[in-house]
C-alpha cells in the first residue's frame, strides 16, 4: 500500500504493505509519537478501541483481498499522466467479490460500497464520492493506519491541521461545512492555532519534495478518512453506533479448563436464582387481558361502528392523533402507563397544561428535545444538541432542569463529542422524576377527573361484528355445565341471540 499523512498526528508516516515508499517523517515540535500500524498497539495518546464484529470481518476481508497470490488484481495504473502503483479497478473488485463469495453482481455492488464508505478502499479519480463503481474507476486499499479499528474519536487538533493545510492550499476554497468546522475549530483552540498553522505549512513544504503520485495517494488517503470520520451533512456517519459505541470482541474461545469453571460456575448461580411463580405471572397475564380488552376493537367492537366492514370512519376521526375532545376509553388508558400518556399527543398536551400550573413544564419540554435530538437528522445534530444544552442545562439556563451531579457531569463528558444520544442519561432522570412524582398527582388531580368525566362516549353499535359476542355472559365458570334456569330459558327461546336451533 503507498504512504500517508496521519492526520491525527500531524505528522507523515510511510504505509504499510507492497510497493510502499518511506519519506522522511515531519514531527511536532514536541515529542513526537510513534507510528503504529492496526495489528500492533494503538499509538501512545490515543485511546485503543475494541474492534466491534462487523469491522473485524471487513478488515478480515481487506486483508484477503491483498493476498498476492489468490487476491485481488492490483498493478499500476496511469492516471492521465500520472502512475499510480498497487491501483486496482471497480471491475477487478466486483469479480473478486462475486467469485470468493459466490454472491450476485448486486449484492457485490453493495459489499463493495461498505468497505469504501468505512474508509478501507479509497477512489483515486473522485475522492469525494465513497460509492464503488463496476468500470475502470482506480481505487486503492486503505493504509491499516487509518482503519476504524486503530484509534476513537478522531482528534479535534487533526481535523483542524487537515483542513487549515487544505485551506492553505486552495487560498481558502473549502466547502460549506469545511468552513464551518474551521470557524468553530479557530475560535475552540485559539490558544494553539499557531501550532496549527506551523504544522500545515510544515506538511506542504515536505509534500513538495515527493514524486507526484505518492502526493496524489496522500490526498486521497486524507481526504477519505476525514469523509469517513467527519462525513458532510446529509451524509450517514458509519461511526454512530450509539451512546456507548459497541464493546464487544470477535475473539476465539479457548475450550480448556478454566473455560468448563466459569460455565460450571455460571449453571450453578443460574440454577440458584430466584425465579417468577407461575401463579404471578398468570395473575399479571389475566390483569392486561382485562385492563386492555374494553380497548381491543376486535374482542370488545368498535364504537360508534365499524372502520373495516363500512364506509363509515368515524371510529378514524374519533380517535385522531390530535381531536378537541378525546373518548372515554382514550381518557382511561392515560392511566395504564405514564409511557401510554406520552405517546398519545392529546395526553401529552393536557399533562403539559397540568405541569405548567405546577411550574415543572420545563421537564417535560426536555424530554421533548430529547426526543427530537434522537430522531431529528443527522447533520442538525450538533446545533440541537447545543440548543438543548443552552436552553435547559447551561448554568442560569432560561429553563434549567434539575438532575444529579454524576448525570449532569457524564452528559458534560459526552458533548466533547455530541452524538444523538448523549443526552440519554439526563433524560432518563427526567422521565423517571416525572413518572413517579408528577405522573401520580396528574391522575388524582381534578383536571384528569374533569377530562374523565366530560370524555366523549360514542354510541352504542346496532350490531355487533364477530357472532359469539351475541351471546350472553354465563355466571358458571364452564359453558359447558350450565344452571337449571338458563337451560330452562334456552329451550323456551331456541331463536333468541344466544340460543342455537331448537328441538323438534
Amino acid at each position: 500500500m503507498g504512504p500517508g499523512t496521519n492526520p491525527r498526528s500531524g505528522r507523515v508516516n510511510s504505509g504499510a504493505g507492497r510497493g510502499g515508499t518511506a519519506p522522511t517523517p515531519i514531527t511536532r515540535p514536541r515529542q513526537p509519537r510513534p507510528v503504529a500500524m492496526a495489528a500492533g498497539p494503538a499509538p501512545p495518546g490515543g485511546r485503543s478501541r475494541e474492534q466491534m464484529p462487523h469491522l473485524s470481518k471487513m478488515e478480515r476481508m481487506v486483508v484477503s483481498m491483498q493476498d498476492p497470490d489468490q487476491g485481488v488484481n492490483m498493478r499500476s495504473q496511469r492516471l492521465l499522466i500520472t502512475v499510480v502503483p498497487h491501483a486496482v479497478t471497480g471491475n477487478d473488485i466486483m469479480e473478486w467479490l462475486i467469485h470468493k463469495y459466490c454472491i450476485s453482481e448486486e449484492e457485490a455492488l453493495h459489499l463493495g460500497t461498505l468497505l469504501l464508505r468505512h474508509g478501507y478502499l479509497y477512489p483515486l479519480q473522485d475522492p469525494g464520492s465513497l460509492v464503488l463503481r463496476p468500470d475502470e474507476t482506480l481505487y486503492r486499499f486503505q493504509t491499516p493506519y487509518f482503519w476504524m479499528s486503530t484509534l476513537w474519536p478522531a482528534a479535534e487538533l487533526d481535523y483542524a491541521i487537515y483542513l487549515a493545510k487544505k485551506n492553505i492550499r486552495k487560498h481558502g476554497a473549502l466547502g460549506d461545512h469545511e468552513k464551518e468546522h474551521h470557524g468553530q475549530l479557530h475560535r475552540r483552540i485559539n490558544h494553539m492555532w499557531d501550532l496549527v498553522v506551523m504544522q500545515a505549512r510544515e506538511q506542504l513544504r515536505a509534500a513538495k519534495q515527493r514524486r507526484k503520485g505518492d502526493r496524489l495517494v496522500i490526498a486521497c488517503q486524507e481526504r477519505t478518512y476525514w469523509l469517513v470520520n467527519r462525513p458532510p451533512p446529509g451524509v450517514p456517519n458509519v461511526l454512530e453506533q450509539g451512546p456507548e459505541r459497541g464493546s464487544c470482541t470477535a475473539r476465539r474461545v479457548l475450550m480448556n479448563a478454566d473455560f468448563y469453571k466459569r460455565e460450571i460456575e455460571c449453571c450453578r448461580r443460574a440454577m440458584g436464582r430466584t425465579r417468577v411463580k407461575s401463579s404471578v405471572s398468570l395473575e399479571a397475564y389475566l390483569k392486561f387481558s382485562n385492563q386492555h380488552r374494553p380497548h381491543d376493537p376486535i374482542m370488545s367492537g368498535c364504537l360508534p361502528s365499524n372502520p373495516w366492514i363500512t364506509d363509515d370512519v368515524t371510529y378514524w376521526v374519533m380517535n385522531a392523533p390530535r381531536v378537541a375532545e378525546p373518548t372515554q376509553l382514550r381518557v382511561q388508558r392515560w392511566a395504564f402507563s405514564f409511557q401510554e400518556l406520552l405517546e398519545d399527543p392529546v395526553g401529552r398536551a393536557h399533562f403539559m397544561d397540568f405541569l405548567r400550573k405546577e411550574f415543572s413544564a420545563e421537564n417535560l419540554s426536555f424530554w421533548e428535545a430529547c426526543e427530537e435530538l434522537r430522531h431529528g437528522g443527522q447533520a442538525q445534530v450538533p446545533a440541537l444538541v447545543d440548543a438543548v444544552y443552552q436552553q435547559f442545562l447551561a448554568p442560569g439556563a432560561a429553563r434549567w432542569v434539575n438532575i444529579d451531579s454524576q448525570t449532569m457531569e457524564r452528559t458534560l463528558e459526552g458533548l466533547r463529542q455530541p452524538h444523538r444520544y448523549v443526552l440519554d442519561a439526563a433524560q432518563l432522570h427526567i422521565y423517571m422524576l416525572m413518572k413517579k412524582d408528577s405522573y401520580p398527582r396528574f391522575l388524582k388531580s381534578d383536571m384528569y377527573k374533569a377530562l374523565l368525566a366530560e370524555a366523549v362516549i360514542p354510541p352504542e353499535t346496532k350490531r355487533r361484528v364477530f357472532p359469539f359476542m351475541w351471546k350472553p355472559r354465563r355466571s358458571s365458570p364452564s359453558p359447558a355445565v350450565l344452571p337449571a334456569s338458563a337451560s330452562g330459558e334456552r329451550a323456551a327461546a331456541p331463536g333468541g341471540p344466544g340460543g342455537g336451533p331448537g328441538e323438534a
